[in-house]
Order: C-alpha cells, then sequence, then structure tokens
C-alpha cells in the first residue's frame, strides 16, 4: 500500500517537474533542489544524474544532499568521495560525512575528518558524541564532551540525551551526578527528552527510586516517558505495578504493547499475554514480528494449537512467517503441541535459520520422544551453542536412555563446550535415574569445578542425587554447605532421608525448616513428612501433619496425602481405621490407596477383608497387576496354593501381566541389567556359574 502510494506521488512529480520544464522553472535553483530532493527520496538514478547536470556545475546544497542520500542508502564510500570531490564544504556537509561513518562503524575514519573539520558548532559535536556512544565509546564520547565545554560551545538537548546515556554505559553514577548538576545550571532539567534519559540512566544503575522520583515530577511525559517507567517494573518482575503504569498510559505505542504481551510471556503468564495481544489489536494497533513472537510462545505453552493456527494465518498474510523470531516461535508451538511434522514443514520453510532455530527443533523432537530425529538434526546444527547440546541430552533423559545422556555430555566436554547450568542438572537427574553414584560424584566434580556448587538448583539437584543413589551421608553434607536453600531444597533431602530409611531424621530437620527457615511447608514436603511417619510407625504423628495440612499450612491434601496416610494406618495394624478413612475420603481413592489397604491385609493375614478388596481393585485397575499379585502374595503366605493359581489364571484372562523384576550392578563405569527369568546378558553363563558355587558353598556351610 506505502509504495503504491509513493509511485503515485513519484507520478505527480514527474507531471509537475514537465510542466515546471515546459513555464522554464526548472533551472531555479532552489526548485532544482526540491526536484533533487524528490527523486532522491525514491531513488530514480537516471533522473538524479539529469538534475545534477542541470545545476551547471557545483552546487554546495545539490552536494550536501547527495551526501545525505548515500549515507541513507548505506552508500557510504560514494559519500565521502563527494565530500572529498567538494570545492567548497559548510557546517552541514561535515555533519553529514562525519555522521554517516559514525553510523556505518567507520569510527577512525570520522574522528580523522572531526579533528581536522574548521566548524565549532554544537550540532557537528554532538553528532560525533551520539555516533560514538552508539558504537560502544562511551569513554571517548565523553572525551569529546569535555572538549566541547572547553571550547566554549553551549550543549543542547540532544547533547545531554547522549552524554547520559553515555555516563549509563560507563555505570558512573558520580560522573552523571556532575552531569545533571550542569544540566540544572543550563536549564534543561525540564527538557523532556533529557528528563526522559536520566530515568533510563537511574534505572540504568539500578538507582529505581531516583528514577521513580524523576518521572513522577515531570511536568510533561510522553509515550517514551511511560515506556521506559514501564520497562522498569516489567525489568523488575513486578508485573502488577507494571499493568497499573500500563493501565494508566495516556497513550501506547507497539514497543509498550509489545512489552507487556513478551514480560507476561516470559513470566509464564500466558493467558495475560493473549489477553493483552487480543487488547492490542482491539485497539487498532498493528503487532510487530516481536508481539507475534511473544504470542505464539505464549500459546505454545498454552497447547493452544489451533489459536496458534489462526495466529500463523493472520502472519502468512501479512508476510512476516520467515523473520527467524516469529517462525522460531511457529516451530516451538507445532512440537510443544505434538506436531513434530508440521514444526518440521516451518523449520524447512525458514531460508536464513540461526543456532536458536534448529536449537529448537531439536528440542521439538526430544520433547516428543523421536530421539532419533533429534540426533540426525543436531548433527547438522553449523554452530552448536550449550543449548544444542542442551537439547539433545534432555532428550536422551525424556526417553530414559540416561546412558546416552551422560555419552552426549562426555562428546560436549570433548568439543570444548562449556556446559551450563541446566547441562549439569540434565545430566545429574540421569546419574539419579542410573543410581550411578559413580557418575554422580563425577558430576559433583565438575559443578565444583565450573563454579557451581553455591548455586540453589545445583545443590538441590546433588542432594537428590546422593539421596536417590543411597548416599544419603553426601546428600546431608551438599545440603548442609548450601547457603541459600529453597523449599525444593528442604524437599529434596527431607524426602531423600525418609526413602532412605532414615525416617526419624526426616522428621527432625522438617521440625528444623519450620523453626530456623522462612520456607513455608509445601505439599511435596508434607507427603515426605507422611511418609517419613509411615515408615517409622509415628501415625498419630502422622495424622496431626495430615490434619493441620489445610488448617495450619493452607495446603489442601491430595490423593498422594490421603493415601500415604491409608499405607500410614496399614502398616501399623490399624487396618479398620485405613478401611474407614478410605471409605470416607471426599474423593475416589486411588489404585494406589486401595493396594496400600491391600497389602496391610497381607502383612496381618486379614483375608476377608484383602479378597473384598481384591474385587474392588479388580474394578477399578484392570490392567494393573499390583492389586492380583498383592492377593497372590496373600494367598501363597496361608499355603492356599489353589487360591494363588486361580488368581493368576484371573490375571490371564483379563490380559494383567506383572512386569518382570530387574536389577543392576555398575561395574567399571558400565551399568550391568538383569531381569527376571532373562538370559540374555554376555556373560549370563558365567554370572550362572559363579551363583551355583556360592549356593553349593552356602548348602556346605
Amino acid at each position: 500500500m506505502e509504495n503504491s502510494t509513493n509511485q503515485r506521488l513519484i507520478t505527480h512529480g514527474n507531471a509537475l517537474h514537465a510542466h515546471l520544464l515546459k513555464m522554464g522553472l526548472s533551472s531555479q535553483k532552489y526548485i532544482a533542489v526540491k526536484l533533487l530532493i524528490m527523486y532522491l527520496n525514491s531513488r530514480k538514478s537516471h533522473e538524479i544524474d539529469q538534475m545534477v547536470k542541470e545545476f551547471n556545475g557545483f552546487n554546495l546544497v545539490a552536494h550536501n544532499c547527495l551526501i545525505n542520500a548515500n549515507v541513507k542508502w548505506g552508500n557510504i564510500s560514494e559519500a565521502r568521495r563527494l565530500f572529498d570531490e567538494m570545492p567548497e564544504r559548510n557546517e552541514v556537509s561535515w555533519t553529514a560525512l562525519i555522521s554517516g561513518l559514525l553510523r556505518y562503524g567507520r569510527v577512525d575514519e570520522a574522528m580523522w575528518y572531526f579533528e581536522r573539520n574548521p566548524f565549532q558548532n554544537v550540532f557537528l559535536w554532538t553528532a560525533t558524541i551520539s555516533g560514538l556512544v552508539q558504537n560502544g565509546l562511551s569513554s571517548e564520547a565523553m572525551g569529546v564532551f569535555v572538549e566541547m565545554l572547553a571550547s566554549g560551545v553551549a550543549p543542547n538537548d540532544v547533547t545531554f540525551t547522549s552524554v547520559i546515556r553515555a555516563c549509563g554505559e560507563l555505570g558512573n553514577f558520580e560522573l552523571g551526578k556532575s552531569v545533571l548538576g550542569l544540566i540544572v545550571k543550563v536549564g534543561f532539567e525540564d527538557n523532556l527528552s533529557v528528563s526522559n534519559s536520566l530515568v533510563s540512566f537511574n534505572l540504568r544503575l539500578g538507582n529505581i527510586d531516583l528514577a521513580r522520583r524523576i518521572f513522577d515530577r515531570m511536568e510533561e511525559r510522553d509515550v517514551v516517558s511511560w515506556t521506559t517507567i514501564l520497562d522498569m517494573y516489567v525489568e523488575m518482575g513486578d508485573l502488577r505495578e507494571a499493568r497499573r503504569i500500563f493501565n494508566e498510559m495516556p497513550e501506547r505505542n507497539e514497543i509498550s504493547w509489545s512489552m507487556m504481551i513478551s514480560r507476561y510471556s516470559q513470566g509464564g503468564y500466558s493467558e495475560e499475554a493473549v489477553k493483552i495481544f487480543r487488547q492490542m489489536v482491539q485497539c487498532g494497533f498493528k503487532p510487530n514480528t516481536s508481539c507475534y513472537s511473544s504470542v505464539i510462545s505464549a500459546l505454545a505453552n498454552m497447547d493452544a494449537l489451533e489459536a496458534g493456527k489462526h495466529i500463523h494465518g493472520h502472519v502468512l498474510k501479512i508476510g512476516v512467517e520467515k523473520d527467524i523470531f516469529v517462525g522460531c516461535s511457529l516451530v516451538d508451538l507445532y512440537c510443544k503441541c505434538g506436531n513434530t511434522i508440521d514444526g518440521r514443514l516451518m523449520f524447512d520453510s525458514i531460508l536464513e535459520k540461526n543456532v536458536v532455530c534448529w536449537n529448537s527443533m531439536v528440542t521439538g523432537y526430544s520433547l516428543n520422544g523421536q530421539l532419533s530425529e533429534a540426533i540426525e538434526l543436531f548433527n547438522q546444527i553449523p554452530n552448536k551453542n550449550n543449548i544444542s547440546w542442551n537439547s539433545l541430552i534432555s532428550g536422551y533423559v525424556e526417553t530414559e536412555n540416561f546412558d546416552g545422556a551422560f555419552e552426549v555430555f562426555n562428546e560436549m566436554i570433548l568439543s570444548g563446550e562449556r556446559p551450563n547450568k541446566s547441562t549439569i542438572s540434565s545430566v545429574l537427574k540421569a546419574c539419579a535415574s542410573l543410581v550411578s553414584l559413580e557418575k554422580g560424584e563425577y558430576m559433583h566434580a565438575k559443578v565444583v569445578k565450573l563454579g557451581f556448587q553455591n548455586d540453589v538448583f545445583m545443590g538441590t539437584a546433588l542432594v537428590d542425587m546422593y539421596a536417590k543413589s543411597g548416599n544419603i551421608e553426601s546428600s546431608r553434607k551438599v545440603f548442609n554447605r548450601m547457603p541459600i536453600k529453597n523449599e525444593i531444597s528442604w524437599t529434596a533431602i527431607i524426602q531423600g532421608l525418609a526413602e532412605n530409611g532414615f525416617a526419624e531424621e526426616s522428621l527432625a530437620l522438617f521440625e528444623e525448616m519450620e523453626q530456623t527457615s522462612i520456607v513455608t511447608p509445601n505439599d511435596l514436603i508434607l507427603l515426605s513428612v507422611l511418609f517419613a511417619c509411615s515408615h517409622c510407625g509415628l501415625v498419630d504423628k502422622g495424622l496431626f501433619y495430615f490434619n493441620s495440612m489445610e488448617k495450619v499450612y493452607g495446603i489442601m491434601p491430595s490423593e498422594r496425602h490421603y493415601t500415604s496416610v491409608v499405607d500410614m494406618l496399614s502398616r501399623a495394624g490399624r487396618i479398620s481405621e485405613a478401611e474407614k478413612f478410605i471409605t470416607n475420603m471426599p474423593f475416589e481413592p486411588e489404585v494406589n490407596a486401595w493396594a496400600a489397604l491391600l497389602s496391610g491385609c497381607k502383612t496381618y493375614g486379614n483375608e476377608k477383608l484383602a479378597e473384598k478388596i481384591a474385587r474392588k481393585l479388580s474394578e477399578l485397575a484392570e490392567t494393573k497387576s499390583g492389586g492380583y499379585v498383592l492377593l497372590s502374595n496373600i494367598y501363597a503366605s496361608s499355603g492356599r496354593w489353589l487360591d494363588v493359581l486361580s488368581t493368576r489364571k484371573m490375571m490371564n484372562e483379563k490380559g494383567v501381566k506383572k512386569s518382570g523384576g530387574c536389577s543392576w550392578i555398575e561395574v567399571r563405569n558400565r551399568v550391568h541389567l538383569f531381569f527376571s527369568q532373562d538370559d540374555s546378558h554376555a556373560q549370563s553363563a558365567e554370572i550362572g556359574e559363579v551363583l551355583e558355587l556360592l549356593n553349593s558353598e552356602m548348602v556346605i556351610l
């Protein structure tokens, strides 16, 4: 639409030019300059050449227009050539060239010209200072600013805006205070752009209160002012205050809308992000690529595939689907919603892929258990980063190929890529799942070497790994050394102690947490506490904690908490209480609750109730073997072998299969798996011979 409008204007301009030629007015210099500018703006090279010829020699204004146009087009060498050929130059000539060279990063050339320019005006000084700041040379910019003051040239609002930004880039608060004093002295403290820069400067240095005071006392505010203060609360994570500021803004632009959508999406508030996006569209704003990328990511987190496809349609309609950020978000959307086929189609349509795009697709395959596809694509990534490696390692962990995860980690180390906390966390999870203490200790050494030992998440992962590997002493040591502990850390150690048979110590630690820590017990911690009470026979204490969940801790017990109480009562032989408790549950008991009661019946020989529960289990869990196996074991312990056979027959008739038992051992950094009635191990014959020998020795003894 814009192109067609411009084309119509050029057509009218050509007609006007023809009319001026006919009237003999086109040769007048001020009209010729206007016509040249018109053709420069539309980049009509033939017409530009014709207009230059019409000047019949050098024209300073026309030459400056040509320099500015070439700078705009990126033809900086041509702009320099035009400047060097000029027999006469003014402030505009020098400013255009120097600012152009700085815009394209040719700092040395720009400063060469700056040092030789004969003019001392505020525009040239300001253009140089601003250009240096934009090139990340804030210290040099401040040096030029000092020279400017020494030369007697008074700064303007644009100068101060650039200088304040330089102070922020340098992180020099004292220097900023000095500049502020100068701003007040020359009377620019109420200037809108200067005030906006002061707000940004104080925010950059963390002076949030001062930034807010400057904002509050501003008599005039524009959309930049509001967006800057909005960004402050967004960066702080105070989305409630950010939303209040956003609602108060008298004027909003695409940046402020995009900022809110992005932050809500990144913060996990996906539904709110989508809601703001809809408001933006309803208010007549056109979303930019950042908005589309953020809202697509939000929909991906919501698993809202249909809504995502609707947005994809809009993206195709306006032609931004090839944008790398929008494209990556669409890949992420389809993969998170389980549609890796469309995700791959979207990935393949992106012509210029960056590493983020490659990582998105590898992660998508990994999330959906398509490990072979993830490996194939991973090997094609031209420039891998640690996120690439993390994506593949996570895929191995998600598919429970824990040995593979460790092998990929070793390849990552050999490649020279430095692991980050996410890498270590995934590999520690693999170590915990393998119950591989040797690998876990190796990873602990890596954590120390990489300097992550004081990180709360790394510490928690180590606590969990050692606990699951059975080394509760090391788990406790890591926990005690952690400088900061959160609720996940406490959960890991309390649960680890309970599951490793240290139930009383687990409860003692829970009580210590209540007395000394600011951490509030959560549902998982209380589940571990109930587990501990169950395993050390502290039934009354367990019931006290269960009854306190809602009243004291504000946590509504879940099915798992109720099941733990059933297990606790059943283990203690309080079978009738357990039966009454399970009957009075506020919701349908889960299968594990009935299985726990059935297990108690087995232990305490309550066959009549066991048969009743088994019938209930047969209704609830026809495809699960746990209840039938327990019932079979009860019959076996009582010598009722016909009933054992009958139960096994019932399992066969219903197609219920008991999963085979599995044991494993790690020898010389290799994990060996052994399944019940399985002789697939390469050394099964030798192992059998050793077992026979041991058996004969034990018989002799």
